[in-house]
């Protein structure tokens, strides 16, 4: 058996057919699985040294949300080195990534895998691996028409990423083309709730505008406000954290603003503050809501003048800063109560992010589990750890309270508890 012309077409008017680039990388890998005969297919996309599953096909679901190192996996990492075609026999000594991750035959070890990597240029970009329970499966197959399936699955992967670039750079005529992949935020989840708030961050990060994001505890709020400095024109610049909930009141101003030397007992030296550390970047006020009347005062100074006092100084400093506040309130009726002032709340809100609790976020849990898994995996020194059927039908028709730090805590648990268990045995 070999392609056909018309198995080559076909590969490349599926490309074309798609609505959005997750239609079109879909419909590759499906179809591939259907031309190769194999059990499982996946697009993976490389950055920073891991693999990022793009669209699965014949796969655990939870592998859209594993991030697979190519330090934690070898045969991965041969894929990523080789520059070419890569063949796995049966009998390779690389653990296949994917070892308990097609349903059916969870107990099973895949036989043959087959990995192309893809370039744009020189650089890698990605890659394709199809794997397949019989060990001959791909024999039939020449380097040559798999290498012809790599530049087509290449092209479109390379297509997708400098589109997303221009996308989220707004670049204009005469800007740079130069291709750089855009970094992964590790905002995992396909959900419409999470595909909007996506939607919503690209719009509002390459603004300079305050952002207030509001959303119950545990669901993300900080990885919502990296993935608005990064898309930023202050990436290059420092994102400051502070919780503004950790703060006791008598050192809240001196965090936010600095002290001089001698301003109270126990300032030995001068010391900046957040908004002096965040210059030019961007600071992050986490649980803003938590802030003391006469602190949110002075903020809203800052953001209406941009300029700072420290503790014990009559001068100004003048400072550039975005700042982003996250809570976990209703602020309105904080300000309804009188406990947060309205003209800040308004400073802050220009555009309002909403993150919606995981029990909103459909078949995310099962992603977001799968990308836990992986990293107990790699912080435990584990062969592999995989979800059981039931463990999905657990994770989706819990409520999950504490949202995705619940979720986190849970795997992790149950990962140590497992692995005690088999020990045991």
């Amino acid at each position: 058996m070999s392609f056909s012309v018309e198995v080559l077409a076909g590969i490349a008017i599926e490309l074309q057919r798609g609505i959005g680039h997750q239609d079109r990388f879909q419909r590759l890998i499906t179809t591939l699985r259907q031309v190769l005969a194999c059990d499982a297919s996946a697009l993976l996309r490389y950055e920073s040294r891991q693999f990022i599953p793009l669209a699965i096909d014949g796969l655990a679901q939870d592998v859209l949300g594993r991030r697979f190192t190519l330090e934690g996996h070898p045969r991965l990492e041969a894929i990523a080195r080789a520059g070419d075609v890569v063949r796995f026999p049966a009998d390779s000594d690389l653990p296949d990534p994917y070892d308990g991750l097609i349903p059916g035959q969870e107990s099973l070890k895949v036989h043959a895998c087959v990995g192309l990597p893809l370039f744009a240029g020189q650089n890698l970009i990605g890659a394709l691996t199809l794997d397949a329970m019989t060990p001959e499966q791909f024999e039939v197959f020449s380097d040559e028409e798999l290498r012809l399936v790599a530049a087509l699955a290449a092209g479109a992967l390379s297509n997708a990423l400098l589109i997303e670039q221009l996308e989220s750079q707004n670049m204009l005529p005469g800007s740079s083309g130069v291709f750089e992949p855009i970094k992964e935020t590790h905002m995992i989840g396909l959900s419409p709730a999470m595909t909007q708030l996506k939607k919503e961050i690209e719009i509002v990060a390459g603004s300079d505008l305050n952002v207030l994001i509001g959303g119950e505890t545990g669901t993300g709020k900080e990885l919502v406000a990296k993935a608005i400095h990064q898309g930023s024109p202050r990436a290059v610049n420092p994102l400051v954290y502070l919780n503004c909930a950790a703060l006791p009141e008598s050192v809240a101003e001196s965090e936010l603003f600095g002290h001089v030397k001698g301003a109270f007992t126990g300032a030995i030296s001068n010391r900046s503050g957040k908004f002096e550390m965040a210059d030019n970047g961007t600071l992050f006020l986490d649980e803003i809501g938590e802030l003391s009347l006469a602190l949110q005062a002075k903020l809203l100074r800052v953001l209406q003048y941009g300029d700072i006092q420290r503790v014990g100084d009559d001068r100004s400093l003048r400072v550039d800063v975005r700042v982003l506040a996250a809570t976990n309130r209703d602020l309105r009726e904080e300000v309804l109560a009188g406990r947060f002032r309205a003209d800040l709340f308004h400073r802050l809100s220009v555009f309002p992010l909403f993150v919606p609790p995981l029990r909103e976020r459909g078949d995310d849990v099962v992603l977001l589990a799968g990308y836990f898994c992986e990293q107990c995996r790699l912080r435990l020194g584990l062969s592999r750890v995989v979800l059981s059927p039931g463990a999905r039908r657990h994770l989706l028709n819990y409520g999950w309270p504490g949202n995705v730090r619940e979720l986190e805590h849970a795997i992790h648990r149950a990962v140590v508890l497992a692995r005690a268990t088999r020990a045991g045995d």
